[in-house]
């Protein structure tokens, strides 16, 4: 059984590893969206998070009848997205010049790596971690956006921020693949 502290920091270390890929894409978006448009461009950033984190409580759900260890045989995804990151990691990333649906589109379109590491986390510590955990995220949802916004006055930041994250992302998959192998006690 996990402590409150302890829920909070495993959540903080999946939203954090799985949204870094996405925090620099929506703030090089921020850069080319007109400063008017931010609020509604990072509500459909949270609505995407929402929908993610939503996808992956009910998919845990349905995996209720599967023991809780063949969960974490999941964490086969994270490994795969490292792998697939670090061979990848020089290729050139597109940026997009578009509203509200565009940041939406892409919050989903570059989740894949978050429901692989939510999913598990979401069904291995029962109701209440669940709910702590989309707490957590929520607020670094509202951490995420809020910097992202700051950090888009700052082109040369966003720039290098993506252009290095490419070479974290590796390792950042590899760390959440144990986590998730610990968490659903797989080993």
């Amino acid at each position: 059984m996990h402590t409150i502290v302890g829920v909070v920091v495993i959540a903080s270390l999946a939203f954090v590893g799985t949204m870094l890929d996405n925090y620099f894409a929506f703030a090089a978006q921020l850069i080319v969206t007109e400063r008017s448009r931010f609020r509604r461009v990072g509500w459909a950033q949270v609505f995407g998070v929402l929908t993610l984190a939503g996808l992956a409580a009910g998919l845990g759900s349905l995996l209720a009848p599967i023991p809780l260890r063949w969960v974490g045989l999941l964490s086969i995804a994270p490994f795969a997205f490292a792998l697939h990151a670090w061979r990848h990691r020089a290729a050139p990333r597109e940026q997009f010049r578009r509203g509200a649906v565009t940041t939406f589109a892409m919050t989903l379109a570059l989740g894949g790596d978050n429901l692989a590491v939510w999913l598990p986390l979401l069904r291995a510590n029962g109701v209440a971690h669940a709910a702590l955990t989309v707490a957590t995220f929520a607020a670094w949802d509202v951490v995420f956006i809020l910097s992202a916004q700051r950090l888009a006055s700052h082109p040369r930041v966003v720039a290098w921020g993506a252009a290095h994250a490419p070479a974290v992302m590796p390792y950042i998959y590899v760390l959440l693949g144990v986590l998730i192998l610990v968490e659903c006690h797989t080993f």
